[in-house]
């Protein structure tokens, strides 16, 4: 098992640097505001209404381009087209229009389970829930395939396994065994009224991981990551594994 890494020291005397960060990120908002309003938009059609150079705008859009937040594609040309290749046109990506507040996922989500909570009461959640983690379980058992039987090794591939679904996930060894801690939480605010979300996820890494295992936080309780410990611990028989999780508000 790896530690995570802890990063500390100081920050540079060249305070301009924040400042510059604070410009670009303003510019990125406006080039997403654009991008929103607009549609499919050229570079130079971008740094025109932007005021920018050629240059500039490029600089930003390579930069959301490699964070995923646009996507380039040639420009559609209707009718006869002159020489040379068609401009490129940018566009948003999914996640990017997501952070935008564009979709209300949430709401849907939410909306859905309350219904299901009433027309089939609790048990019906239960059901639910555990539906929508069969399928990461499947994909993550087959990503640990050669992690052995050790729990804490299981948990360092597990770890690995998340961080490819999106979980932004790591495991670190601690004094009483294993700790697990995702910083990503794709239903952080439909578990924060549903926690049977939580539970089931709970139970998946239980059972990936082969032992008991506790949940200490979870982002959707309000804390920061989703802590999860994992004690040294023989691997489970027959698949009788334990799970807590942190319920109280």
């Amino acid at each position: 098992m790896k530690n995570a890494a802890e990063l500390s020291g100081h920050l540079p005397a060249t305070a301009p640097v924040a400042g510059a960060a604070a410009s670009d990120l303003s510019t990125r908002d406006r080039v997403t505001q654009l991008l929103l309003e607009r549609g499919a938009t050229t570079a130079a059609q971008l740094g025109s209404a932007l005021g920018l150079s050629p240059a500039a705008i490029r600089r930003h859009l390579d930069a959301m381009l490699a964070d995923g937040d646009v996507i380039a594609r040639e420009q559609t040309v209707r009718g006869s087209r002159g020489r040379g290749r068609p401009a490129k046109v940018f566009l948003l990506t999914d996640a990017a229009r997501v952070r935008c507040g564009t979709h209300h996922y949430d709401n849907i989500a939410t909306a859905a389970l309350r219904w299901i909570a009433g027309n089939g009461g609790p048990e019906a959640v239960d059901a639910f829930a555990a539906d929508q983690v069969a399928a990461l379980e499947d994909r993550c058992r087959a990503a640990m395939e050669d992690a052995g039987d050790d729990p804490l090794a299981r948990a360092e591939a597990l770890a690995e396994a998340l961080t490819a679904e999106g979980y932004a996930a790591n495991a670190s060894t601690i004094a009483s065994g294993g700790q697990l801690c995702q910083h990503h939480c794709p239903v952080a605010h439909v578990a924060a009224e549903f926690p049977q979300l939580c539970e089931a996820e709970t139970a998946v890494i239980s059972r990936l991981v082969g032992t008991h295992v506790q949940r200490l936080a979870t982002i959707a309780h309000g804390d920061g990551v989703c802590t999860t410990h994992i004690p040294t611990q023989p691997r489970a028989q027959s698949g009788n594994t334990v799970t807590t999780v942190r319920t109280d508000k």
